[in-house]
């Protein structure tokens, strides 16, 4: 099982998102090797999990930033300005 790794060797979230970009991109032109397909692959894969510990972590803190004075989380949606 791999180590975990610091938050000093994540990636920030956009830089994260290019190099998954750049993964996809490499793996939709078809030409790589198996076994560079498969390191490409799992790289991709690692990458998305990271990324999305890391948007599950802003929901959380938004979720607590939103809750009102009674401590109460109001759920809003995207068009509420109230």
């Amino acid at each position: 099982m791999a180590a975990k790794q610091s938050p000093e060797e994540t990636p920030g979230f956009e830089d994260g998102m290019k190099s998954l970009e750049g993964i996809v991109a490499r793996l939709e032109q078809g030409n790589l090797p198996l076994e560079q397909s498969l390191d490409a692959f799992e790289k991709g894969i690692h990458l998305l999990r990271v990324l999305h510990g890391k948007l599950e972590e802003v929901e959380r803190r938004v979720e607590v930033l939103v809750r009102d004075a009674d401590g109460v989380l109001r759920v809003r949606d995207g068009g509420d300005e109230a």
